[in-house]
């Protein structure tokens, strides 16, 4: 018995698949069969019954299963402890995160944890929040970061940074000069919105339902895949929208759009910190949320 073969007798009994495990540790699935049939052969047990589409524990992976999993937990703890004490001289760390935190906020972090840590290699993965969300409950990714909270057995969601949406126009729409509008008046507007899943779309979904108006109710001129998308088109005179504060900020302070007050519209939120409840981590992952965490280090990487 090894740890690799514990290792991979673990996500087996969690993932119910040779096919996603391989995945995950970076086998292939021969290699993944032949370690849980030379633990089996070890212990003289079948660990698992074959169905179909997914695999399920025996008695004895029962039996084995809670024990593997403190073996393993003891093991990273030790690796873990190495890992710190040689500075984190290596690792690997795999983030996924929604657009705005994806590509407006996160890469001057990761930046900022490089110079600390340039050995860890961080890949960031960028997508809407439901794609992150599952990325995060397929085990895809170490941690994710979204525009929306996330509920479910299993997955830890905290708030992470405080975001503002706003409300934007062409600088030649009527709402620029007058003043703060009444919320009524977004029904005359065309809007100009994310698609279905984005973390945006959800917040804004939620903070107009608050006040007893729909987005379904104002008329949309175009759905797109992007924030960067989605200012152009404002910027082009195609619509009006709402976005994050931090992705629209170049535009505002060169006045190639402009920003409109809501009255009675609260559009802050937050930015969600998503990942397993029983993520096998290490010292890297760790390490990371707390750099991110740090309102210091945020206060030096971040834009004002």
């Amino acid at each position: 018995m090894n740890f690799k073969q514990l290792e991979a007798f673990l996500w087996v009994a969690e993932l119910q698949s040779f096919t996603k495990t391989a995945r995950k540790l970076y086998m292939s699935q021969p290699a993944v069969s032949f370690q849980i049939k030379a633990l089996e052969e070890d212990l003289e047990a079948d660990l698992f019954q074959r169905g179909d589409k997914k695999v399920i524990l025996t008695e004895a992976g029962r039996l084995l299963y809670p024990e593997a999993k403190k073996m393993l937990r003891h093991y990273h703890k030790i690796k873990s402890g190495l890992d710190d004490l040689k500075g984190l001289k290596t690792g690997n760390l795999v983030v996924g995160a929604s657009t705005i935190p994806g590509e407006y906020v996160l890469p001057l972090l990761i930046g900022g944890f490089k110079e600390a840590y340039p050995g860890i290699q961080i890949n960031l993965k960028v997508a809407g929040s439901g794609q992150v969300t599952s990325w995060v409950r397929e085990r895809e990714i170490d941690l994710g970061i979204t525009g929306v909270p996330v509920e479910g057995d299993g997955m830890d969601c905290s708030p992470w940074l405080q975001d503002e949406l706003v409300v934007i126009v062409h600088p030649n729409h009527p709402w620029v000069n007058s003043g703060a509008i009444d919320i009524s008046e977004l029904k005359t507007a065309v809007m100009v919105i994310r698609e279905q899943g984005s973390g945006t779309r959800r917040t804004v979904e939620k903070k107009l339902e608050e006040k007893g108006a729909s987005l379904e109710k104002i008329p949309h001129g175009m759905e797109l895949g992007s924030t960067r998308a989605v200012i152009t088109a404002v910027e082009a005179g195609l619509g009006v929208s709402i976005v994050s504060r931090c992705a629209v900020k170049d535009a505002l302070e060169l006045k190639r759009i402009s920003e409109v007050k809501v009255q009675g519209l609260d559009l802050h939120r937050s930015l969600y910190l998503i990942k397993q409840s029983q993520n096998i981590g290490g010292f890297a992952i760790e390490a990371f949320c707390n750099f991110i965490n740090d309102c210091e280090k945020q206060k030096r990487f971040l834009p004002k």
